[in-house]
């Protein structure tokens, strides 16, 4: 039997692995939630695909993406990671992760990251109902404010449509199509 699933999904292997076990899944898990915002954060004008594929370089990259380790990072960390071909090798994104898990940390210390996030939604998902993939919007006017409120708590590499993206990962909000078998099991998976 064909599974329907987003248009952007296609077929390969390591997409449909991400898209049905990933993609949308309500992540309630603050570092996590870190961790995938640096890797949206790198994937910015490159390919999710790209992404993926270096995933486990990634991590292994950022020390298990702990953001205590991470943000103890100096010049040194910096050039190491300059010349990791594991991962995309951008200053600017590193340094951005570097100060994102130092922004991170800060905000353990108050209400969290997880409920800095979740609070946007009220804590529930929002659920959209598109039919194409042409109906999804790059950014809307909640993850323009996110945005904008991420880089006053220190984070770098978060703009609207990189914090759309993010949503969309960490089911923030169910971007799945309506005709996609996984519309329906996300939205079940909300606290």
């Amino acid at each position: 039997m064909d599974t329907s699933r987003c248009d952007w999904c296609g077929s390969l292997p390591i997409y449909v692995n991400y898209h049905d076990q990933e993609w949308g899944v309500p992540e309630y898990d603050s570092r996590a939630l870190w961790e995938k915002l640096v890797l949206d954060g790198f994937q910015a004008g490159l390919s999710w695909l790209t992404i993926l594929k270096k995933r486990d370089a990634f991590r292994a990259a950022f020390a298990g993406f702990d953001p205590e380790k991470v943000a103890a990072f100096d010049e040194s960390d910096v050039q190491r990671l300059l010349g990791d071909a594991g991962i995309i090798r951008h200053r600017g994104k590193i340094e951005a992760a570097i100060t994102g898990a130092q922004a991170w940390l800060a905000m353990e210390e108050g209400e969290g990251f997880d409920a800095f996030m979740w609070k946007y939604v009220g804590g529930t998902p929002l659920v959209n109902r598109f039919e194409t993939q042409a109906d999804v919007p790059p950014s809307s006017d909640l993850s323009a404010r996110i945005s904008k409120d991420l880089k006053k708590a220190g984070f770098k590499f978060c703009g609207p449509t990189i914090v759309y993206a993010w949503m969309e990962a960490t089911g923030l909000i169910n971007d799945h199509l309506v005709t996609c078998h996984r519309h329906e099991e996300v939205k079940k998976l909300a606290r």
